[in-house]
């Protein structure tokens, strides 16, 4: 269904239109992604750095897990914080800094990882109306945007 029908507007033009849509798009997919988490009780962001400690080799530092999150605007510190306060991860003092925290995934966040992978078959699945070489483009074309002079990091 086109962007115009489904929240009934008009647009100033065609990078408007766009802006909106990539907009509403988002919206749209992260939607059924966010209800998922809730029912864990996890929000996008833990979800996040779960995500991120389950694919590093050893504990990492906050440091490491900010650089890697998908909204850098995020309060990693709090975010860990309460993942501990869960059980799903567990902090030590690092080996290089004692002022810093290593971090470092426990086998129950490994277990709600593996709870929550019914995601991943949504997530091959919500482009699944795209051929590969249309979703290589779009992919393309989203890093275009991102390498915008006009972006604003």
């Amino acid at each position: 269904m086109k962007l115009e029908d489904e929240i009934k507007s008009s647009f100033r033009n065609e990078y408007h239109k766009a802006l909106v849509n990539l907009y509403y798009t988002n919206t749209v997919v992260g939607e059924q992604f966010f209800v998922l988490l809730k029912k864990h009780g996890l929000a996008a962001p833990q979800f996040n750095v779960l995500r991120i400690l389950k694919g590093a080799s050893q504990a990492t530092s906050i440091g490491s897990i900010k650089e890697r999150m998908l909204d850098k605007n995020s309060d990693v510190s709090r975010i860990v914080d309460r993942l501990y306060k869960k059980g799903l991860v567990k902090r030590k003092e690092s080996t290089t800094d004692r002022r810093l925290k290593d971090v470092q995934i426990t086998s129950d966040g490994l277990k709600l990882l593996d709870e929550l992978s019914i995601f991943e078959k949504y997530e091959n699945e919500i482009l699944s109306n795209l051929n590969t070489e249309e979703v290589e483009l779009l992919n393309h074309l989203l890093d275009k945007i991102r390498d915008t002079k006009n972006v604003r990091k």
